[in-house]
């Protein structure tokens, strides 16, 4: 039931114009400082892992591997995404919540502003 929480507050945000997706996108929201929170498809390619985790390790913004890049994609209501950044604030905290009571180790960084 979680896991469609998580994809549910995806699209509200998107419907909201609160997400910002697709790598390039979500780099610049993390740098500019936009970006509350990113989320990155379980399934993406090592290297996007790795560019997105010292990314947001130096941004400190809160990190997260999860879903498919083909289920982000779709709660999205877009192709398949590899990578989003939230970026309300409101949006990131209730999903953050969401993603640390599915009980999976799907947070590899978070730090908090």
């Amino acid at each position: 039931m979680i896991p469609n929480k998580i994809f549910s507050l995806l699209g509200l945000a998107t419907r909201a114009g609160r997400v910002a997706s697709g790598e390039f996108m979500t780099e610049k929201a993390v740098r500019d400082g936009s970006a509350q929170l990113v989320l990155v498809g379980s399934d993406a390619s090592a290297n996007t892992k790795k560019n997105f985790r010292n990314l947001c390790e130096f941004y400190r913004v809160p990190y997260y591997e999860y879903g498919t890049k083909e289920e982000l994609g779709h709660a999205m209501g877009k192709e398949m995404r590899a990578s989003l950044a939230v970026t309300d604030g409101g949006f990131a905290n209730n999903l953050k919540k969401h993603l640390e009571e599915t009980g999976s180790e799907t947070e590899v960084a978070a730090w908090q502003k």
